[in-house]
């Protein structure tokens, strides 16, 4: 994979623990002895994977305002109803699942932000071959926020992808030398 090319092997030993399966399981999500897709529409879920040195994904939802809402409202049926299909979801704020499978599409790289066919740090965020991806990311915080909102805050992640990607060189280089 791209992004495994571009990092040194520590970073990525532990990547193939889950990323070598040929097969997508569907009890990745929605628990294999208990097969109950209101388990699969909570949080938590994602973060069996997305936490901790690779995956910093669930630490940065959790602080976030979208993670504290939800950990506050998590256990309230009239915030969260867990027996709605997610494509009928009203809740209070978002989970990992209402944004990346909207609508209760299965794909979870179509609504993400990461650019993987790249490298994360070498993709060039604004090039017109990520229009479409783009648009669709931010047409999911529209349901919520103002479409500024979803396209200052994408410039934001940009900008943060950059600089991020240049001190991660520079840390390399200065370890290199």
């Amino acid at each position: 994979c791209a992004w495994s090319i571009e990092r040194p092997p520590g970073d990525t030993a532990g990547c193939t623990f889950c990323h070598t399966s040929s097969e997508e399981r569907c009890s990745t999500c929605h628990q294999r002895h208990q097969f109950d897709p209101k388990v699969a529409r909570k949080s938590e879920q994602c973060k069996t994977c997305h936490w901790g040195k690779d995956h910093r994904d669930w630490e940065a939802y959790d602080i976030g305002l979208h993670g504290t809402v939800y950990q506050m409202n998590k256990w309230d049926p009239q915030q969260f109803d867990w027996d709605k299909k997610l494509a009928d979801a009203d809740y209070v704020g978002p989970t990992c699942q209402y944004c990346h499978t909207r609508g209760g599409h299965h794909n979870v790289q179509r609504f993400g932000t990461v650019y993987t066919s790249m490298g994360m740090s070498m993709a060039d965020r604004g090039a017109p071959i990520w229009k479409e991806k783009r648009d669709r990311w931010a047409s999911v915080c529209d349901d919520c926020h103002s479409p500024r909102f979803a396209k200052e805050n994408l410039q934001a992640l940009d900008e943060a992808c950059k600089d991020a990607g240049l001190k991660y060189r520079e840390t390399f280089k200065v370890a290199e030398d």
